[in-house]
């Protein structure tokens, strides 16, 4: 049970009418923008409040076929139509620049110390076009551009404005903070709700004591990243020959290079002929109980030592030079015992964070953006600003937490064992399609009859968070996988015998696509093209269980009764 949290506010002067605001929003990023932009334009008065400005340096840039579904959903039911420049690479080109790269994979290779990688240690799915051309998010410009959005819309901006106080009282909330203007003042701002989307740093966190410490997670790990040029394509410098390659090459999508315990990811942005962005985003998460921070080395000459043991990984950064100072972090994962109050919302990546492996970060963010803003604009309507109204949403955020914690634990632990790496991998990726299929499912009905209850049922789902949420079948491949793994740790079993309990349970399990070539151990490289989606289609909607046939099914007559018009929306 949520538990109210208030705290009285301080005795002082009435707050003016133009400081007072229907919401405050901390954080203008995407998840702050977005938030803001859809209140606004629902005629609610909001303040979007940042201790920094834009244009600024934000990693998260790899989409997943779930944020452009949730970024159409958005678009759709709130009528803001520039949230689709975030799509795709070529809406996001046309409208925003030419700064995006191409996202037509998520690729994955594995490398050891010291040796030239296998080429037939790698795994690779290719991105179905029907889901949309995703693309490598330039997020200085993509946040900049939405943060510019939700001012159109309504919202009050003010940026290098860091708030200090939020205090609570049963009629709202006072934000106390000053401007980084030499000799500014302290200002109050008064609302009916705070949406903190400030991420790690939260005031809200700080306030309530809401972190948990220890973070409960299973995984652990630590980062560090920056942005380069020069960085060279892995097909020009790996050395495999053609026929051991993947269909799609490395460079057109998220290439991860698998190490012990870690891995290096390569995102570029000038990847398609469209772009004129030289920028390539780099990174490497290792766990920090494996590999603790050194405390004499700066991030560069660490980074440098990681690409010494790796010479594939290595090739790729010759010549190559860093134009950010690099991050680097301590262990990443943070958690929160309490993500919703009375008249306040700690937003996403405010509330908790796992690891950027699989690119959940914005999909999640926009997911409990939608089951935010629904409710909240509803109690702008009739004052009830209670922690029990918003409940699904704090049900849904520790879930999106738990889940990737499974996923990503099991992951790290898999990246020492190609074999059981490739279980893994089916896990994850056998039900991206129907998590994806649900949502398109909704929008479609959504824009044949303009029915908000097709978006309030993808919340009557038994495992929020889960990104298949409705099956019972996929939580238990989930669960099984996550105990396979951790034996593995234990040395409870070898690495293959986990790896068989997973391949068995994925081969048995009869709602386990077996046109993409999931059930099959051998086929590494999943490129499902035009033909073989139809055929998966058919096997979905006609020929699949109940659990996936209900969605399969739903999906083809969302298409059929669409018509032409909603049909382009694909």
């Amino acid at each position: 049970m949520v538990t109210k949290m208030t705290e009285g506010a301080t005795e002082s002067a009435p707050i003016p009418e133009e400081m007072t605001f229907d919401v405050v929003v901390l954080g203008s990023g995407l998840a702050g923008s977005v938030t803001g932009a859809i209140l606004a334009k629902h005629g609610a008065r909001v303040l979007l409040v940042d201790a920094t400005a834009h244009p600024r340096f934000a990693v998260g840039e790899s989409m997943t076929p779930q944020l452009v579904e949730w970024i159409h959903i958005l678009s759709e039911r709130h009528d803001i139509p520039e949230l689709k420049s975030l799509s795709s690479v070529q809406a996001s080109t046309r409208d925003i620049g030419p700064t995006f790269g191409t996202k037509a994979h998520f690729g994955f290779i594995k490398h050891e110390v010291g040796q030239e990688p296998d080429p037939r240690a790698a795994t690779q799915l290719a991105l179905p076009k029907i889901f949309h051309q995703n693309s490598h998010m330039h997020r200085q410009d993509s946040d900049s551009f939405m943060f510019h959005v939700a001012i159109k819309y309504g919202c009050t901006p003010r940026q290098n404005w860091r708030a200090s106080e939020v205090d609570f009282d049963d009629d709202g909330v006072t934000v106390t903070g000053r401007s980084a203007a030499p000799n500014a003042q302290p200002e109050r701002y008064r609302a009916k709700y705070l949406v903190d989307a400030s991420g790690f740093r939260s005031p809200l966190a700080d306030k309530f004591d809401l972190r948990e410490k220890p973070a409960r997670f299973k995984h652990h790990s630590r980062s560090m990243f920056t942005h380069y040029v020069g960085i060279k394509r892995f097909d020009d410098v790996s050395g495999h020959p053609k026929d051991l390659r993947p269909p799609a090459d490395w460079h057109t999508g998220t290439l991860h290079h698998m190490i012990e315990r870690g891995w290096f990811w390569i995102i570029p942005f000038d990847n398609h002929e469209k772009s004129r962005n030289p920028l390539c985003s780099v990174g490497l998460t290792v766990d920090e109980r494996t590999y603790p921070k050194p405390k004499d080395l700066t991030p560069e000459q660490e980074f440098q030592l990681w690409l010494d043991k790796y010479p594939a990984v290595k090739r790729q950064f010759d010549g190559a030079t860093r134009v950010r100072e690099w991050v680097s972090t301590d262990r990443l994962q943070y958690s929160s015992k309490q993500t919703i109050g009375d008249r306040w919302c700690l937003m996403s990546h405010a509330a908790g964070f796992i690891d950027a492996l699989y690119s959940r970060g914005l999909s999640n963010t926009f997911e409990v953006v939608d089951a935010l803003t629904s409710r909240l604009l509803v109690a702008l309507k009739d004052g009830d600003f209670s922690a029990e109204r918003f409940e699904y949403v704090e049900r849904l955020e520790q879930g999106l937490l738990q889940y990737n914690d499974e996923l990503v634990n099991s992951s790290f632990i898999a990246f020492s064992h190609f074999r059981l790496w490739n279980a893994v991998f089916r896990v994850w990726g056998s039900f991206i399609t129907p998590g994806t299929m649900r949502l398109t499912r909704a929008r479609l009905n959504h824009a044949r009859d303009g029915r908000k209850e097709h978006f309030e049922e993808l919340e009557q789902v038994p495992y929020p968070g889960l990104w298949w949420p409705q099956s019972d079948s996929f939580k238990r491949i989930l669960d099984t996988t996550a105990e396979a793994c951790e034996k593995y740790e234990a040395g409870a079993i070898t690495g293959d015998e986990a790896a068989d309990i997973i391949f068995e349970t994925l081969r048995d399990s009869p709602i386990v696509n077996p046109v993409f070539g999931w059930k099959d151990e051998k086929q590494r490289f999943i490129y499902p093209s035009v033909p073989t989606m139809a055929r998966f289609l058919f096997w979905a909607s006609v020929q699949a269980p109940s659990e996936m046939n209900d969605v399969g099914r739903e999906f083809l007559l969302g298409i059929v009764k669409a018509g032409s018009k909603v049909r382009k929306l694909l």
